[in-house]
């Protein structure tokens, strides 16, 4: 409970920490990592197709619909009747 009441001065601490951590790490090189990386990926997709999904399915009527929410709705009520009879 102690450190409810410093809540301030541990965010101000962590602010002061996490400051100047940030500015010494963006300090530190690279090391060509990034032009390394963009030659690996040009190299491995030249030509690739980007991937499509095609749904080619008849759609729903009212009647359907409506059908299957009450289905749907006396699984849910015989789940919830399970349930109670457990305990």
């Amino acid at each position: 409970m102690n450190i409810l009441k410093h809540m301030e001065a541990v965010f101000l601490v962590s602010l002061a920490v996490a400051g100047p951590v940030t500015v010494a790490f963006d300090a530190i090189p690279e090391a060509h990592a990034a032009a390394a990386r963009s030659t690996v990926v040009a190299s491995a997709a030249p030509d690739q197709a980007i991937p499509v999904v095609v749904v080619s399915a008849k759609r729903m009527t009212d009647a359907e619909k409506l059908q299957s929410l009450e289905e749907e709705e006396a699984r849910l009520r015989a789940v919830r009747m399970a349930d109670r009879s457990t305990f």
